[in-house]
């Protein structure tokens, strides 16, 4: 984080990231491409509040089987409020918002929500464990009957968007009842029997992981495997059939009856400041050109090319590639060395040839060829380079 200028922590913040322009940048394309996934996926965003009266953490839960890693505030003197360790009391309070219908499940609902856990300090470990961060959280509202269909349409979009952050090695967890829970153990059967399906008519092998579900619900968790072998547990899926009925969630069947819905926690990145992390580590830093904060230095060898090194870049951010220059009066070699450094994917270094001729010389990090190319050309090439893989 600080080699790359991403971000940086200090003791007066334990467990919290200080983002830095260019990690901000990151941290926000990550949340651009969630959403643009989520939006064709039929997701609908929501933001809910941070803090909220305790009583609705003893009503879902949370505080019973969760209250020693919750922050709480004693500040208001007739009630007691509790920083959110999670986003799932909220959107059930968003969906209890006037009567639902059968018709409007399942109703998938998606926030890029900011949680608090308390995580001793001698757990904090850099992006990886933190007590502060940023979850890509979403709830499906489902019927019974549409739970199968759901895990298994959650499970395809996981095992997609991980492709296209190039991790191809996943291996999923069935985590199941903990000794520690709330709901009946028939309930339990039916939930964990649901995921086990699922992951079977999808043809996707498995490990089960006994009582380490989560206290409302089993759950499959996704563990990335990275390009050194070592394993990182990422996203997950989780069924609840406990929740919705502690917080009075109800929707009106096609038999005129009210029904207390399923609800199907889930996240892709989890954590995206963890998430973040691990593609840290899988890329050595060299995150790939669309994630990449500089997708392309404009590098300028000889001082009579600064104002076309100018205009190139101003042209490059036009058609949305995060460019920039390098001007300073150095030698080429020294800004090629310092690019390589800071893992900017490309380069484009111009002197007087190619000012007079409206060209570049495009230059790749890692490599020591250069291609020059028509200044057009060059912009179309970048310009599909930062996109996502599935968006090419």
């Amino acid at each position: 984080g600080r080699q790359l200028d991403l971000f940086h922590f200090q003791e007066e913040a334990p467990g919290s990231v200080f983002w830095h322009p260019k990690g901000w940048t990151v941290f926000q394309g990550l949340i651009d491409y969630m959403r643009r996934q989520q939006r064709r996926a039929g997701y609908q965003e929501v933001n809910t509040p941070d803090m909220m009266d305790l009583s609705l953490w003893k009503r879902s839960g949370h505080w019973e089987n969760y209250g020693e890693n919750m922050f709480t505030t004693e500040r208001d003197e007739d009630r007691i409020l509790a920083l959110k360790p999670m986003n799932c009391p909220g959107h059930v309070a968003v969906f209890n918002q006037g009567l639902r219908s059968y018709r409007e499940l399942p109703l998938r609902l998606a926030e890029f929500g900011k949680v608090h856990r308390f995580e001793p300090s001698g757990a904090l470990h850099g992006l990886l464990r933190v007590r502060s961060f940023t979850q890509d959280d979403a709830h499906v509202f489902c019927t019974r009957e549409q739970m199968h269909a759901e895990c298994i349409h959650i499970t395809q979009l996981t095992l997609a968007i991980y492709k296209d952050f190039g991790f191809d090695n996943i291996v999923i967890k069935l985590s199941t009842r903990p000794e520690k829970r709330i709901g009946a153990d028939e309930l339990w059967d039916q939930a964990e029997s649901a995921l086990a399906n699922a992951l079977g008519d999808l043809g996707l092998e498995y490990t089960v992981f006994e009582g380490e579900g989560a206290f409302y619900g089993p759950k499959l968790e996704f563990v990335l495997r990275d390009a050194i072998g070592r394993d990182w547990q990422c996203g997950t899926l989780q069924l609840d059939f406990n929740l919705p009925g502690r917080l009075d969630a109800e929707y009106v069947g096609e038999d005129s009856a009210k029904h207390t819905p399923i609800m199907i926690h889930r996240a892709m990145f989890g954590s995206l400041e963890r998430f973040f992390g691990i593609l840290i580590e899988h890329h050595a830093g060299a995150l790939p050109s669309w994630l990449a904060p500089v997708q392309v230095q404009v590098a300028t060898i000889v001082s009579d090319a600064d104002d076309y090194a100018r205009d190139a870049c101003a042209r490059m951010q036009a058609a949305g590639i995060r460019a920039e220059t390098d001007l300073r009066n150095e030698k080429i070699n020294l800004k090629v060395r310092e690019s390589s450094l800071a893992k900017v994917p490309a380069m484009a270094v111009v002197g007087r040839r190619e000012a007079e001729e409206g060209t570049v010389a495009l230059r790749r990090l890692g490599s020591k060829d250069q291609q020059v190319l028509s200044l057009d050309d060059a912009i179309e090439i970048l310009k599909q380079e930062s996109l996502p893989p599935s968006e090419t």
